[in-house]
């Protein structure tokens, strides 16, 4: 068949597809840098396309095979998403770029049955046509991808999309292979409407298996975060119960010091006794910031922090917090306690095992900062640090829970990793009556 799309709008579909991806999801780089890739990868795309036209059915399987490594290599370039995610990408835009230019060239050719062919005209139906079909996907997929800066796409879900891409690709050009089959047509505008119906039921497809995948993802974020707001709300309780029994344990020997006191004791005895009396003053008068809820949570994580060796400070206005949930203070502050003590434990020298939690109010909002002492460099996806752990699907929820409580206010949480400390701060508005 004589009359197929030019490669150079082939190139340019296959390009726009690719932008529509990259504008997804985050930047390597960004302003010029970002720009002079993007140009770079549309003239590769072009003169490897113009190169390789035209060439016989046997080698032109692999230049077209070629071609979506180029598309992978442009979004992996761009994006900051790892290969899998990356050839994912590439797959679902190369089947949109085969449905555009199809469509836009079935076009074509209806049009030229009545007019004239002429190299404007054509040019036009590609500007207006590949206009409207990459901007509405573009919006399209914005929503589906709506609270998702990346991708984690794993190996079966990557060998299920290929597979789709793969079937909708061979279905939809088997007539340029071979016309000897129950499914292929000599007849041109037969060709053309069962490549741009099996592109688009492709790009369909393809669309649907990834917005319920982003469901299925959702669905587990949430319940693990529920998880994890009930597991720390567990904890308050357990904590209050044995803060509990420790106050009754230290009531019930400062009686015994002042019976012990009024026997006649020598000197070394009398300051022995001094001396665990000062403790338990200490320990009364520790962690009493005003908010019961947050005393408890700081009471039972000091305990373990001394068990530890981490020295854990605090400067709090527990009053700050008398608008919140019982659940949400156990949430924020179980898990950035959680998240500090967890890293702390991992630094051998533990003169260095420091973590500084402040509680204040300024200008309107409600101010939560918690610092803890920080060697390396920080790595973020989608605004938080990423989990060291291997098993990410069950890890890195703590701080998102965090946000997610925050949010739930009407507030936010930053993460900042410079000069030596981590650092992790929430804003929340106060309601009007604060």
């Amino acid at each position: 068949m004589t009359d197929n799309i030019p490669r150079l709008f082939t190139a340019l579909a296959e390009w726009l597809a690719c932008m529509v991806y990259i504008g997804q999801y985050q930047h390597r780089f960004s302003g010029k840098r970002l720009g002079a890739v993007a140009v770079g990868g549309l003239v590769v795309q072009v003169l490897w396309l113009e190169v390789t036209n035209p060439l016989p059915v046997p080698f032109w399987i692999p230049a077209m095979m070629l071609a979506v490594a180029l598309m992978f290599l442009l979004i992996y370039l761009c994006c900051t998403l790892d290969p899998i995610s990356a050839g994912y990408c590439a797959i679902r835009a190369f089947v949109l770029a085969e449905f555009a230019a199809s469509l836009e060239w079935q076009i074509d050719y209806f049009i030229s049955w009545y007019i004239p062919r002429h190299w404007l005209l054509s040019c036009g139906i590609m500007a207006v046509v590949y206009g409207a079909v990459f901007t509405l996907m573009y919006h399209i997929e914005r929503r589906a991808n709506q609270g998702f800066r990346t991708l984690n796409i794993r190996p079966g879900e990557f060998i299920s999309s290929a597979v789709m891409g793969l079937a909708a690709f061979f279905i939809s050009n088997l007539s340029f292979v071979s016309s000897n089959t129950p499914f292929s047509s000599l007849y041109v505008r037969d060709i053309y409407n069962v490549r741009t119906l099996v592109g688009l039921a492709g790009v369909v497809i393809l669309y649907a298996y990834h917005v319920q995948r982003c469901r299925l993802y959702t669905t587990r974020e949430l319940d693990s975060i529920k998880n994890i707001l009930q597991n720390q709300y567990v904890q308050y309780r357990q904590s209050r119960e044995s803060i509990e029994l420790i106050n009754r344990k230290y009531h019930d020997l400062k009686h015994q010091i002042a019976i012990l006191r009024a026997e006649e004791n020598p000197q070394q005895r009398a300051a022995f006794l001094d001396k665990m009396e000062a403790e338990i003053q200490h320990y009364e008068a520790q962690n009493k910031t005003g908010n019961p809820v947050l005393d408890t949570v700081l009471t039972g994580k000091s305990l373990y922090c001394a068990k530890h060796q981490i020295k854990l400070t605090c400067v709090a206005d527990g009053t700050a917090l008398d608008f919140m949930d019982v659940t949400d203070i156990c949430t924020i502050f179980g898990n950035l306690l959680d998240n500090a003590i967890e890293y702390e434990l991992t630094i051998p020298d533990k003169e260095q095992r420091l973590i500084h939690l402040e509680v204040s109010t300024k200008k309107g909002f409600l101010l939560i900062r918690c610092e803890n002492y920080f060697q390396g460099t920080l790595i973020c996806q989608d605004g938080l640090p990423r989990t060291t752990k291997q098993d990410t699907d069950y890890h890195g929820y703590g701080l998102k829970s965090i946000r997610y409580t925050a949010r739930k206010y009407g507030g936010n949480l930053t993460v900042d990793g410079d000069n030596g400390w981590f650092v992790a701060t929430l804003l929340v508005p106060l309601p009007p009556s604060k």
